[in-house]
Formats: structure tokens, sequence, C-alpha cells
């Protein structure tokens, strides 16, 4: 029995296990997950600084003319104290004079000779950078599941880190089911097809940030599923296409169940794509998508996409929409939850015209999509859509309402 959108996620998120940990050098862990709670060894700044090209000075000298008695440069060690009626030259990121509680900047002050003449008014503690405001010892400055970006290497950097502990890549083997399926790479008869699914999910996955395997095309008989399946159990998830509705010559779900898979459920009130099954055999995911590519695409987005999040470690691995106008009136088919393909101009979301079960064009083309509630028969055009992005990452922590009523 079909069950929900909501169900088979919650489903997903339940069952799909965390990878293990690999330490990497810092430079290669952009796009990785961090694998524990990072603690700071020390404060960021780790002195008082001036944040200024300017003058280290008391506030009770503002408006008076005092000597310059010594410049202090970034990278200097100043051990004179600074005392009232005087002022130290300083130059930006410079440890700050014992006495300063004041920096003023070089544009502000009138220089005559050995003297300057500070403004009438100073500012306690002004462009002074303090010790530990950026990042403060001993606290957690990086959390664990967050991934890594070139400015999350910038803070890893900054604390004298070169490895890291991440979350290992996710691997994902794919292989297609069906007689009829070839190759991309291979010549075909007038009554055979290319097998656009496997090189796909294939890519999706890289693009997703998985290591993967591609496994040629399985015949539809239990024995070639099998040995297929045999070659892809050493990965974290198997995905398929074709071979898990109805037919004759279906025969997916019989072969990996003889191999020992738990089902967890075999259809989904989605359309397109109600044959879709999720199963485990041991820490292997199990997810088999439809045949018809557009219908897998969808699935792929809504369910892999799902577990490769949770599995590679992310915090916030829940689907996140974002909320925008429908750019045109969408007219539906009640009785179904609905996804619709479509395009995102920053302002608004058009619903790609022509889209169905077994075409490729519309997925090149959408960069978004929306689900629709089965009561739903008309979108007005201005009207609020929840838009699930697919041509970049919009997560959360928490379970968000997907759903366009």
């Amino acid at each position: 029995m079909a069950i929900s959108i909501s169900e088979a996620l919650d489903i997903v998120y339940q069952n799909t296990p965390v990878v293990d940990d690999e330490w990497i050098p810092i430079e290669e862990a952009v796009g990785r997950v961090i694998g524990e709670d990072l603690i700071a060894q020390f404060d960021l700044p780790r002195f008082d600084n001036s944040a200024m090209d300017g003058y280290a000075v008391k506030q009770s000298d503002a408006g008076t003319s005092v000597p310059c008695t010594e410049h202090i440069y970034a990278g200097d060690d100043p051990r004179n104290e600074l005392h009232e009626g005087s002022a130290m030259k300083i130059m930006t990121g410079a440890p700050i004079p014992k006495g300063c509680n004041a920096i003023v900047p070089i544009e502000e002050v009138q220089v005559y000779e050995d003297k300057i003449i500070l403004p009438v008014s100073i500012k306690k503690d002004a462009f002074i950078r303090w010790a530990g405001e950026d990042i403060k010892s001993g606290t957690v400055f990086l959390e664990k599941g967050e991934k890594v970006t070139a400015y999350t290497v910038a803070m890893l950097a900054s604390q004298g880190m070169s490895h890291i502990k991440v979350k290992r890549k996710v691997r994902v083997a794919v292989f297609g089911t069906g007689d009829e399926l070839k190759p991309h790479f291979e010549k075909i008869e007038p009554h055979q097809l290319y097998n656009s699914n496997t090189p796909m999910f294939l890519a999706r996955a890289k693009e997703l940030g998985c290591e993967t395997q591609y496994i040629r095309s399985s015949k539809d008989t239990i024995a070639a599923l099998q040995e297929s399946i045999g070659q892809a159990l050493h990965a974290d998830i198997i995905i398929t296409s074709g071979g898990i509705s109805v037919g004759d010559k279906d025969f997916t779900k019989e072969a990996f169940t003889q191999l020992g898979m738990e089902l967890h459920f075999e259809g989904v009130e989605i359309k397109p794509g109600k044959p879709t099954a999720f199963g485990k055999i041991g820490n292997t995911v199990i997810i088999n998508l439809p045949g018809n590519p557009l219908a897998s695409m969808v699935n792929y987005e809504v369910f892999v996409r799902a577990a490769i999040r949770k599995m590679g470690g992310l915090k916030a691995f829940y689907h996140n929409t974002l909320t925008t106008p429908i750019r045109e009136t969408l007219k539906l088919k009640k009785g179904k939850f609905t996804v619709k393909l479509g395009r995102f101009d920053g302002k608004s979301f058009e619903a790609i015209p022509l889209q169905m079960p077994g075409m490729v064009s519309p997925m090149q083309a959408a960069d978004g999509m929306i689900i629709t509630e089965p009561e739903a028969e008309q979108l007005e055009k201005g009207s609020l859509v929840h838009m699930l992005p697919i041509a970049w990452e919009l997560v959360s922590e928490k379970k968000e309402d997907l759903f366009t009523r």
C-alpha cells in the first residue's frame, strides 16, 4: 500500500545510517561534513590590537597637544606603557600598548613637528579589537554536522589546524534494469532505448558530493539482477530504476528480497513516481526509483537527496522550501500530491508548461519544484508556493512544511 510523502521521508530519515569519519587536510575539506565539535585552543584575535592606522592614546587627552613617543607595527611586542600626556603611532593589527584606552585614526589628528593635536572628542575603547571578540578560547567554534566552505577553512587555519575529522564521502552504486535499455555509448536498434537514468543518477550523486560506481544495466531476470546487486553491496546506497512496478518482468524487488532486503515501503502517494521503494540490506540503503526519467528524477530529489544528506552526517538534513509567488496561473488535477518542475528567476516560480513522466527535457530546464496537495485544483497567478530548490541546497535542522495548498 502506498504511503504519504511525509511518511516516506520519515522512514528514510529514521532508517538511514550515518557514515564513518576520516581525517583529511583542511585544504581538501571543502564540501565535507565536520565529524566532531571543534573547540578553540586560543582567542582570536590572540591579543588586543588596533583596528586602524592611527595613534594609541588615553581618552583623557582629548583636545590636547601631546608628543608621539614611538611607533608600533604589526608583529611588534610593545614593552613600554602609554602614559597620560603622550601618544604612540600604531598600525592596523599591531598590539595595543599597556595604558592605551582608545585609538584615534590618522585622518582625525593634526601633526605639528614632534607633537600631534588630538580631536576634542575621543570615544573610550574606539577602534580597539579585543582578544577573543571573534573566537573565544575553550568555546565550540564549529559544530559537528556543519558543511565545510572556503570560509570554514579560514577559521580552521586561524586556529592553526592542518587536518580535520570529517564524514567520509557517501558511496553510491547505480544500475538500471530492462532488456530494452542500452548504454549511451553503444549503437541501438529502432526498438531499443538508451539508458538515460543510470548516468543521470551517477552524475547527480557526484554533484551531491558522493563517490560513485557505475554498474551496467541488468537484464530482467532474478539471477542477472542479483549479480548486479552483489557488485553493489559494498556501497552505502544502491539506486536502481525500473523493474519495480507490476509487469510480468518486474523482478527487482524479488531479487533484493531474496538477498535479505528489509523493505520499508514500496509505493508513495506522489505524482509522478508512485512505484518508489526503500529498503535495506544490512547498512546498505536500497532505493528503487521508477523507470520513467522525469518520475525518477523527481523522486531522486525528494528521497535520494534526503538519504544522502542524512547519511553524510549533516545536522541540517531536512528539506526546506522557499516561499515565492507563482508567475502564471497553474491548473491541476485533484486527488494526488503532484510535483511540478519549474524555473525560479529570483522573484517568482514558473511551472514548465509540458512535463510528462517519460520526458527528459523538463529536467534540464528546472531549478526548482513544488508539491501540491490533493485538494488543489488551481494556483492563481501571484499566489504563494513552497518551492524546493534543485539547483542549490536549502536545508533545515527541523521538519518544514513542503506542500503547496
